[in-house]
């Protein structure tokens, strides 16, 4: 028996060895494709992307036909490599060297050569291609933006690199791929689907028809469309408005969390990121360190909120019941806080929570905030209980937005103040500063804004999102759940009385606008530069953030600009008008407007370029003599 057994095992390993390979070499004729076969050729027929639109159905985001110039090492033989060259507009040396990065791809596998002709360059090549052997056009589509605004939010189309191809067996060299924006976070979904096509070549090298008659063929299936939740007169106009400014604009749809309007300034016009072009201005927006237009500050910049915080802590205030809107503080233009230590405020008097709010009080938050942590036996127990608040709000967390880039500001806890101060000793007068929004937290504007639509639908918000609907399925479910916040929606009510009387008597009155009532509250965050180890101080950042209606909201909106003074200065009036222009459709407020529009930054932003390189800047001597000289030359003209 024994003896039986191995010759037994032998011959079963053997048949399923045999089998195994009739199966492979027989049967499964698809293997044959996986090869490098020198008989057959593999020829990708590339689908359009998706088109985008806004929420209005306008077309924002298209295609145009591009042909690239693909090349096979090996198959180049004798080819006038001078006449190539001037052809395609190119150098012998760029031709060597492009050709060197094809033979390290593959010599046997196209790569793209020279990537995204036009119709003029496809049309020249065409006619002379038989002459160049080993090279051939391959036709795809790049973007063609119908709107020199929205960089930010579009992102672009670039070519994968040789990390995306080993991570990704979908994509081959030349092959486009989605790069920041929706591009990147909906790749999947716009760029459709491959086809390809298996040619059969006889031994001169020739197509002579398809292989297997096609068996193994598939047909290209075109990306899907996406619908946008921004309205693209409202991000137009925003952008404008920004223009010679830097900084954000977040509005948001309270009801829906459907971002209305995603604006970063200074941007780009995305046309500038297509053809053999995109190269070059990409290195020329990616090393502005200065103006960062590639950086969205609405998602990324991390600010101080400033006084837009305190309704946070007032609404704080009334649900750990340290307070009832009745309660009063008196103010002598800030408040003591320790030996020698003060927070200045422009009021004076009492301050109760709706006069706190429109008059901006620091003392009367001062106070609200200080009687919170002073609630609990432990600062640290008061101030976890606190953050818990704070953050229900989505402050100092990732949002969970369908764009890829974003970040969570910050909100301290009392494992931040246990890193600060190991040996203990620290109180609620000690992290003052949170009350007014300064301290320890930064925020983004988006969270700002979502801050801002959780208060005017009196205690919840739906995750900010950018994508409306995707033709043929569903958008996440994560984007129509409700999040509520810690604040019984009772404790809103006053609250919004004191946010709509900043527009009626308080810090936004020169803002207001005729048969709308705009709840909002204004803000300043002191603004820091640190120089070859030396902390300069510069303008503060203007801040804004409202809703509108006040009944029924359907916009909530936060501007940051950056070294904009104070709050009603230059943030106030871009969101009055934002708020205006989206709800009434039309704008009444055109002192506003053309302040806004003619308005610039410019010299402040100069100053820190000035501080960053060690210029000099101009003596007031300088400039006048100047100034009288451009006249004179002026008058004799």
């Amino acid at each position: 028996m024994r003896k039986a057994l191995l010759p037994a095992l032998i011959i079963i390993a053997a048949i399923i060895l045999i089998s195994k390979i009739f199966y492979l070499q027989i049967v499964d004729e698809s293997l044959k494709l996986k090869a490098e076969n020198n008989a057959i050729k593999k020829v990708f027929d590339f689908p359009e992307r998706g088109y985008i639109y806004d929420r209005n159905g306008k077309l924002l985001v298209a295609n145009q036909p591009s042909y690239d110039i693909m090349v096979v090492p090996r198959e180049i033989k004798n080819i006038d490599t001078l006449s190539f060259c001037n052809l395609l507009g190119i150098t012998k040396e760029e031709f060597i060297k492009k050709i060197e990065k094809a033979k390290v791809y593959s010599p046997r596998l196209p790569s793209v050569f020279l990537p995204q002709l036009n119709k003029k360059e496809y049309a020249a090549f065409q006619e002379k291609e038989r002459k160049f052997e080993g090279f051939y056009t391959q036709k795809r589509a790049l973007r063609d933006y119908q709107v020199d605004y929205g960089a930010n939010i579009f992102g672009f189309i670039t070519q994968v690199n040789e990390a995306i191809i080993n991570q990704n067996p979908y994509y081959n060299s030349g092959d486009l791929i989605g790069r920041q924006g929706v591009e990147q976070q909906y790749e999947e979904i716009l760029r459709g689907v491959k086809g390809v096509k298996y040619l059969l070549r006889d031994k001169h090298n020739k197509v002579i028809g398809p292989y297997k008659e096609g068996k193994f063929d598939t047909i290209s299936q075109q990306g899907k469309d996406l619908t946008l939740t921004i309205d693209a007169e409202l991000q137009k106009y925003g952008t404008e408005l920004m223009i010679n400014k830097r900084g954000g604009i977040v509005a948001i749809e309270p009801n829906s969390g459907e971002i209305l309007a995603l604006v970063s300034a200074p941007t780009y016009d995305p046309a500038l990121l297509v053809g053999r072009k995109r190269s070059k201005n990409y290195t020329e927006l990616y090393y502005d360190s200065i103006a960062k237009p590639l950086y969205d500050r609405g998602l990324l910049a991390q600010y101080p909120p400033g006084s837009p915080f305190k309704i946070i802590t007032g609404l704080i205030g009334l649900q750990e019941e340290v307070i009832d809107e009745n309660t009063g503080f008196v103010c002598h233009h800030g408040f003591y806080y320790g030996r020698g230590a003060f927070m200045k405020c422009h009021d004076a008097g009492v301050s109760r929570l709706n006069n706190g709010i429109y008059q901006s009080c620091n003392t009367y938050f001062a106070n609200v905030f200080k009687k919170t942590i002073d609630k609990y036996q432990k600062p640290s127990e008061s101030v976890d209980i606190w953050a818990n608040h704070v953050e229900s709000f989505g402050l100092g967390q990732f949002l969970g937005t369908d764009m890829p880039i974003g970040r969570k500001g910050s909100i301290p806890n009392s494992k931040t103040y246990k890193r600060a101060y190991p040996n203990g000793g620290w109180r609620s007068t000690t992290i003052i500063s949170n009350a007014i929004g300064q301290g320890e937290i930064t925020t983004t504007p988006i969270q700002l804004a979502n801050m801002m639509a959780a208060v005017a639908n009196r205690g919840y918000y739906y995750t900010p999102h950018i994508v409306k609907t995707i033709k043929g399925q569903k958008i996440d479910s994560n984007y129509t759940t409700k999040h509520k916040t810690t604040i019984d929606p009772k404790y809103f009510e006053p609250v919004i009385k004191g946010l709509a009387d900043v527009y009626n008597i308080g810090t936004a009155s020169s803002l207001k606008v005729d048969s709308l009532q705009i709840c909002g509250k204004t803000g300043t965050a002191e603004n820091f530069i640190r120089v070859a180890g030396v902390k300069h101080q510069l303008k503060d950042h203007s801040i804004f953030v409202a809703f509108a209606p006040a009944d029924n909201p359907k916009i909530a909106i936060a501007v940051f600009i950056e070294n904009g003074y104070w709050g009603s200065r230059w943030a106030g009036p871009i969101a009055t008008l934002m708020i205006e222009k989206y709800v009434k459709g039309k704008i009444t407020r055109h002192d506003l407007e053309n302040r806004m529009l003619n308005g610039s930054l410019q010299d402040e932003y100069r100053k820190i370029e000035d501080l960053i390189y060690q210029r000099q800047p101009q003596s007031a001597v300088q400039k006048s003599i100047e100034t009288l000289n451009a006249k004179k030359e002026e008058v004799e003209n």
